[in-house]
């Protein structure tokens, strides 16, 4: 899958074209919905299959006191796009002066002028254009007035729930994985850097691989199981997500040790895909008491993070 990023440079061969329109944070099931219509419907009209989105998150710009935690990293978001089978992916720099581009204006000059679309896929709650006044109905609108069909996905049901980016992070806030991996079909994901810490885990008798995570994570403090992969290999893991109460610490911390494994990780990039939460965040009496604990949590990590399928360790 090609990436383009901005429309300035657009390559006509990518024309005319099937075009998803979303954010698309996380790739959720609904996504992978919209994608797959969409790689369906250009394969039947013989022409390319794109995805236009924006970075940043359009709420960002707009309302960033308020804007909603990335799902996942960017890159991640692309690289799941790319198993969907598109041609490319275009990347909107997402601007104050862009969001001021009028709902109409939008079309013809994005869609219908630049990525000559014939068809265009979105989401039933998808909004465009200034003030979000762009919607589905106004596609389907534009559409006939330009000459191209607008199909509007309607919402996707799992576990009788609607599953959305919003629906998503309220699982991750409340540690509940089953939900959110429900949701998303494939694990919440984090990745960084190993940076060298502290060393206490290594005192305690756990040394532990602290990670700089590529975004803020949701997930709600605590320990999780989890798979971690790097560039030489891959290990169940014990994760703690916090705040190290027991040390009267108040930096953020990802701290992951790895089950049955002996070596040095410092500089290479950890990918963590969680399992299941183990316990919530807890302030201990003792380092000793900790350690007990830790010990509990690495027989149940093992079990939780060994019932996984090979397939769904890495993401």
């Amino acid at each position: 899958m090609r990436i383009v990023r901005g429309l300035a440079s657009f390559p006509v061969e990518l024309t005319p074209s099937v075009t998803a329109l979303g954010a698309f944070d996380g790739i959720h099931l609904a996504h992978a919905k919209i994608l797959a219509t969409t790689v369906e419907r250009a394969r039947a009209l013989g022409v390319a299959a794109l995805a236009c989105t924006f970075h940043p998150h359009p709420a960002a710009v707009l309302r960033p006191e308020r804007a909603p935690a990335p799902i996942a990293a960017p890159e991640e978001n692309l690289a799941r796009m790319a198993r969907h089978g598109l041609d490319a992916a275009v990347v909107i720099p997402f601007t104050l002066e862009f969001s001021r581009l009028e709902a109409e204006a939008f079309v013809e000059t994005v869609l219908v002028d630049t990525l000559r679309v014939r068809e265009v896929v979105v989401g039933y709650n998808h909004t465009f254009g200034r003030g979000a006044r762009g919607t589905a109905a106004l596609l389907r609108q534009l559409g006939d007035r330009h000459g191209f069909v607008a199909h509007v996905v309607p919402p996707l049901q799992v576990d009788d729930q609607t599953v959305s980016s919003s629906a998503i992070r309220e699982a991750l806030r409340d540690g509940d994985l089953g939900r959110a991996r429900a949701f998303l079909g494939h694990p919440y994901l984090a990745s960084g850097p190993v940076l060298r810490g502290a060393g206490r885990g290594r005192t305690l008798g756990f040394p532990t691989a602290n990670l700089r995570p590529d975004r803020p994570l949701i997930l709600a403090p605590g320990v999780y199981a989890a798979w971690a992969s790097w560039s030489g290999g891959q290990a169940a893991a014990v994760v703690n997500v916090g705040y190290r109460p027991t040390f009267g610490e108040n930096d953020y911390w990802v701290e992951a040790y790895l089950l049955d494994f002996d070596g040095d990780l410092y500089d290479e990039t950890l990918t963590l895909s969680f399992v299941e939460r183990i316990r919530a965040e807890m302030k201990f009496e003792s380092a000793d008491a900790l350690t007990r604990q830790v010990a509990a949590d690495i027989e149940t990590g093992r079990r939780l993070a060994g019932s996984w399928p090979l397939e769904a360790r890495n993401g």
